[in-house]
C-alpha cells in the first residue's frame, strides 16, 4: 500500500527536520526529567504536575511519530519549477478584488497564511492549482472572491 506523499519545499523539509531533532534530542529528556521530579513528590494518583508532564510526553511522542511519517514520505518540490501554471511551490502574484497580494502555494504541512504560505488544500490554493497567468478564478467559500493571476514564479 503506497503512502501519501508529503510535498515540501526544501525550506519546509529543513524546518521539519529541525523540529524532529529538537523533540528527540532535547524535549524528550526535558519531559522525562519533569516526570521523574513529579514522582518524587509521592502519590502520583493526585499529582497534577505528574499528570501534566505525562500529557506533554504523550503530545511530544505523537508529534515525533507524525514528523517521522512526514519525513519518510516527503517529496521535495522545487520552488518555481513550473512557471506556466500554478503548482505546489509556485510563488504567485494575484489581484484580489482590486488589491494585489503575493503568496506561495505549499502543502498543508507547511501552510502558514501569516507568512504568505497558502495550503494547496485550502479553498484558495485548491482553486488556483493549474491556473495560468491572466486566468481569473472565483472562489466561493465563506466569502466570494475573484483572483486574477498576475505572475507565477
Amino acid at each position: 500500500m503506497e503512502k501519501d506523499k508529503f510535498y515540501l519545499t526544501s525550506e519546509g523539509l529543513e524546518k521539519i527536520k529541525k523540529e524532529h531533532k529538537y523533540l528527540v534530542d532535547e524535549k524528550r529528556k526535558e519531559v522525562a526529567s519533569r516526570i521523574a521530579k513529579a514522582r518524587e513528590y509521592g502519590d502520583i494518583s493526585e499529582n497534577s504536575e505528574y499528570d501534566t508532564a505525562r500529557d506533554e510526553q504523550s503530545f511530544v511522542e505523537g508529534r515525533v511519530i507524525e514528523l517521522e511519517e512526514i519525513l519518510r514520505n516527503a517529496e521535495v518540490i522545487k520552488a518555481g519549477s513550473a512557471k506556466d501554471s500554478v503548482q505546489i511551490g509556485s510563488r504567485i502574484k494575484v489581484e484580489v478584488d482590486g488589491e494585489q497580494d503575493e503568496f506561495v502555494i505549499v502543502s498543508s504541512v507547511e501552510a502558514d497564511p501569516m507568512q504568505g504560505k497558502i495550503s494547496n488544500e485550502s479553498p484558495v490554493g485548491h482553486a488556483l492549482i493549474g491556473a495560468k497567468t491572466g486566468d481569473v478564478v472565483t472562489i466561493a467559500s465563506t466569502i466570494k472572491a475573484t483572483y486574477r493571476i498576475l505572475e507565477i514564479n
